[in-house]
């Protein structure tokens, strides 16, 4: 195992050594096996955003086979869906890549302010498909949060007892936040800090502006001049603030978006101490071969090969 491994891991040393290894499976799978960086493929749109939005521009993703395929002919290092789409392939993929059971999805079928996902698997579907970790969405924001961090508290301890791996997608939102402050650097931090908060192994949360939303924030960030200037300093800023980068964090690819913003936003990741990305609509919407070249380059980024 390499030094850069070891370190991560060592991080961890808390946890049981099933839940070490199965960090360790998915830091050293793929492409950017043993880099200490991730690019991992999350294919929870279908429930998330509906069928046709997720798929309809590239109608192969329609079926759960296809995003297996591609995580793994593109060198990802771990692949994270809901339940159906796992239970559809993993007997023809079985051992081919990290999987990640996402254990809770929020359709937008009503489409409410204060959001709340409902519970669709757990541990034990994890277990019986080979999973490394589950997954779990939290919104800081919502007026439901507390309810959300409490079901997340009873899976990751139901987790860590079975040697799987917790990664929580901790989004702000809800009627407290405007839609700019889902993204702000402050909140976007706090999220973070949450995530870890609750026992989180690896965090996604998405970039952050340069937006400040919180007044008594506000006063802080001019008082101590933190330097959030930069979308490199203000992914500096989150990994700072998941335990001054004792923790994984990882960040949202976000909605279909041209190359060049892409990349550019991979190399700030890069230059701000972020873990990597985790990359849905971006990757699974394009051509096959297109998503592949995609994910190379942004792996590449990563791994130094690509400026």
């Amino acid at each position: 195992m390499k030094d850069r491994i070891k370190e991560i891991l060592s991080w961890y040393d808390s946890e049981n050594p099933g839940v070490r290894t199965n960090l360790a499976r998915m830091l050293n799978h793929g492409r950017l096996g043993g880099t200490g960086k991730m690019v991992i493929l999350p294919v929870d749109q279908g429930f998330e955003h509906g069928p046709a939005r997720s798929f309809a521009p590239n109608p192969a993703g329609y079926d759960p086979r296809y995003h297996f395929q591609l995580a793994i002919e593109a060198g990802c290092n771990a692949y994270a869906a809901p339940l159906g789409f796992l239970e559809a392939g993993v007997s023809e993929f079985a051992g081919d890549i990290p999987l990640i059971l996402k254990c809770n999805n929020h359709d937008v079928l009503n489409d409410e302010k204060d959001p709340i996902s409902a519970v669709t698997s757990g541990v034990e579907d994890a277990l019986r498909l080979g999973c490394v970790a589950v997954g779990f969405t939290i919104y800081p924001g919502s007026s439901e949060r507390t309810h959300m961090y409490e079901q997340l508290r009873e899976l990751t301890l139901e987790a860590k007892s079975a040697g799987l791996a917790t990664v929580v997608w901790s989004y702000p939102r809800g009627s407290s936040l405007s839609k700019e402050g889902e993204t702000a650097i402050d909140v976007v931090t706090y999220a973070a800090q949450i995530a870890a908060q609750l026992g989180a192994d690896i965090i996604k949360v998405k970039l952050p502006s340069a937006k400040v939303e919180l007044a008594e924030a506000q006063k802080v960030y001019q008082k101590y001049e933190v330097p959030v200037s930069t979308l490199a300093e203000r992914v500096h800023h989150v990994v700072q603030s998941s335990f001054n980068g004792r923790r994984i964090v990882i960040f949202s690819g976000g909605a279909t978006a041209g190359d060049d913003q892409v990349f550019n936003e991979a190399r700030a990741i890069r230059d701000g101490g972020g873990f990597g990305s985790i990359i849905g609509r971006n990757s699974f919407q394009r051509s096959h071969d297109d998503a592949v070249k995609f994910l190379g380059n942004i792996m590449g980024i990563y791994e130094g090969s690509v400026q």
